[in-house]
């Protein structure tokens, strides 16, 4: 979300084959059974997935960091009464109530109030009833929607701000972003609709779109292109949804008129105008384009989207997977030098990556996007809340950096949002299919049932402590079945499996799947072990600064948490901590080579080393259990001029 000041190659592929592509999540993949008999939405996506996303409902986490962290979210849910979260919409409607204001983003004269409150809470408690049966969000969320509806205009105009916001947009005077406030509200209904059932939410959402028509219609294209200079959220891709839903095309005429051609043009033609953009502003509308794409099968929107999940993912990522500078990007591809900043990493940005990658995942299928799914999702995501809920809004990569969170009722950034969201759906993307086959892409504790086919997996797995899954089949009755098993391309030499016990004489090439194709019966238990090595990853522009991963896992620095407050760690309006922690050198260290990695020695527990540094031994853990202390990601590598041992 952009801000004011400081705020601010494809395959699927068996032992033998390489073939095609990642995990996308269209609506219909997150249909579940109605429980309220009303959610019947026609399906218009045409057929440009070879993967599908298994529904929410039919995979839950076991026992895990993700489990555990999903719990402490909806705990932080629970904790926001739905009167103050409805207090700024009654306000605006001029209907009474007695309920205390929210700070942050959502306080009463803020211009983007209601984008939590109406948006990101709807989302985030249907996401948790479809994936978690958490019935007393679903009650809230039905709770909020009836008030929000009883806020609607006539017209279908919903905001927590007056309409006179888009006056404003339309003459070109300063507005924060009306749009991207609406496409959050109309997103959250929308999923209220889809994941909970509520019918009610769905005629709110269209009503929305029916107001959104009509204010489109006012303008001609010169004077859209100009008023999407401002920023609008993702309004297209949530207009494609309501398409999508209800079939009017007026919806996917206005979503098409959402089209920036200076974003969109040159990224058809496969080029990267990126440098200048503000980062998180450009993600939500490639997603626009991608749903396009699936409803329409027009290529130029794959083109599009691919190309530019194809840039940011290989040219402008950090080693975590994160993205973005002070929010933008300020450089040219593959140019990260000089971009290691307190403000580095907004986490919106990832959020809206890991969106798009099981978009392009969904078309191609193409295992080694989840190398980059899975990175991030453990080094941008899982790190990014503290023991009470509180949500990151930047993942600083300023050595001597810090978490800095926001406050449970003042703060209300946009990535408290997306965190809320991220949180209740880490279920989502463990395993996909194509078909009968199955695929198994991450290896997180969970159960996945699969009804339609008679079978039920049980992955238990310690990973990343223990470098091995196993899964255990349960079936209706003896089947054939095909299960494609993720071989990261991190993966070190000694990887292996086995069924029942018994060693199999099989393998596959790191970044592929392995095919195991068989009869399959209850009491089935396959087991797969995946050695982690460590291995480095220079920063885009500048090899002498090196991050070092162990498996998926960013390992960072513990640099000690002297001179840390309290008030430092929950920031309110604004995310910028203050005062700002002073930068320090990034920690120096000796290698032979750029691969030598010596230096760097395991200690006594799992998933800890100690780092031998021009200044003395360092305790090193992996990123994401960060918390409370400066840290980190980057070592300054002094290497011989050659470049050789």
């Amino acid at each position: 979300m952009q801000g004011v000041d400081r705020r601010r190659r494809f395959l699927k592929a068996s032992a033998s084959t390489l073939a095609g592509a990642l995990l996308a999540t269209p609506l219909r993949a997150f249909d579940t059974a109605d429980p309220a008999g009303t959610a019947t939405a026609a399906v218009r996506d045409k057929p440009v997935n070879r993967m599908q996303a298994f529904a929410l409902d039919r995979v839950t986490l076991l026992d895990s960091d993700f489990r555990r962290a999903a719990t402490i979210n909806l705990d932080y849910l629970h904790s926001l009464p739905v009167d103050r979260l409805a207090r700024a919409f009654l306000v605006q409607a001029g209907k009474p109530t007695n309920a205390a204001p929210l700070g942050g983003w959502e306080k009463p004269d803020c211009e983007l109030r209601g984008h939590f409150s109406g948006g990101h809470y709807l989302s985030a408690a249907a996401l948790a009833w479809a994936a978690q049966g958490d019935a007393v969000l679903k009650a809230r969320g039905d709770e909020l929607v009836g008030i929000l509806a009883s806020c609607q205009r006539s017209n279908g105009y919903l905001s927590a701000f007056p309409e006179s916001f888009f006056d404003r947009l339309s003459r070109g005077e300063k507005v924060w972003a009306p749009f991207y406030t609406i496409h959050k509200i109309q997103a959250g209904m929308l999923d209220m609709y889809r994941l909970a059932g509520n019918r009610q939410a769905l005629d709110v959402a269209t009503g929305i779109g029916n107001w959104t028509v009509r204010w489109l219609n006012g303008f001609s294209d010169t004077e859209i292109a100009h008023i999407l200079k401002t920023e609008y959220g993702g309004m297209n891709e949530s207009m494609y949804d309501l398409y999508a839903i209800t079939g009017n095309s007026r919806y996917l005429d206005a979503a098409h008129r959402f089209d920036q051609a200076s974003l969109f043009e040159p990224l058809a033609a496969h080029r990267d105008e990126l440098k200048g953009l503000h980062s998180n502003t450009q993600i939500p509308k490639i997603l626009g384009a991608a749903r396009r794409y699936e409803l329409t099968g027009e290529p130029r929107y794959r083109r599009i989207a691919e190309y530019f999940w194809e840039t940011v993912t290989q040219n402008r990522c950090y080693a975590t997977g994160g993205s973005s500078n002070d929010e933008f990007w300020k450089t040219g591809p593959g140019d990260l030098k000089g971009q290691l900043g307190l403000y580095a990493a907004e986490c919106c940005v990832a959020y809206n990556l890991l969106k798009l990658t099981r978009h392009v995942y969904a078309w191609n299928g193409d295992p080694r996007a989840f190398d980059y799914y899975e990175r991030t999702l453990y080094n941008a995501r899982l790190g990014t809340q503290d023991a009470k809920g509180m949500k990151l809004y930047y993942y600083s990569l300023q050595p001597g950096g810090a978490k800095f969170y926001n406050s449970p009722t003042d703060s209300f950034w946009c990535c408290t949002g997306s965190g809320a969201e991220e949180f209740a759906r880490f279920n989502d993307a463990i395993y996909a299919h194509d078909g009968d086959e199955l695929h198994v892409n991450l290896y997180i504790a969970s159960e996945l049932r699969w009804p339609e086919r008679g079978l039920r997996v049980v992955q238990r797995t310690e990973f990343p402590k223990e470098p091995s899954s196993a899964f255990e089949f349960t079936l209706d009755d003896p089947r054939e079945l095909t299960v494609n098993l993720r071989i990261p391309s991190w993966v070190a030499p000694g990887a292996s499996v086995a069924l029942n016990g018994t060693p199999l004489d099989v393998f596959a090439s790191p970044g592929s799947y392995l095919t195991l194709k068989r009869h399959w019966q209850t009491g089935d238990r396959l087991t797969i072990t995946l050695p982690m090595r460590l291995h480095a990853m220079p920063l885009p522009g500048d090899d002498s600064l090196q991050a070092v991963l162990y498996g998926p896992l960013v390992l960072a620095a513990r640099l000690g948490g002297k001179g840390l407050t309290h008030d430092q760690q929950y920031g309110k309006y604004d995310a910028s901590p203050s005062p700002e922690p002073k930068a320090q050198a990034a920690p120096r260290i000796a290698m032979d080579g750029p691969d030598r990695l010596d230096w760097l020695t395991p200690a006594d527990e799992p998933l800890t080393f100690r780092a031998n540094t021009r200044d003395g031994m360092l305790s090193v853990i992996p990123l994401h259990q960060i918390q409370g202390e400066r840290y980190a990601v980057y070592w300054q590598a002094d290497m011989p001029a050659d470049g050789t041992s």
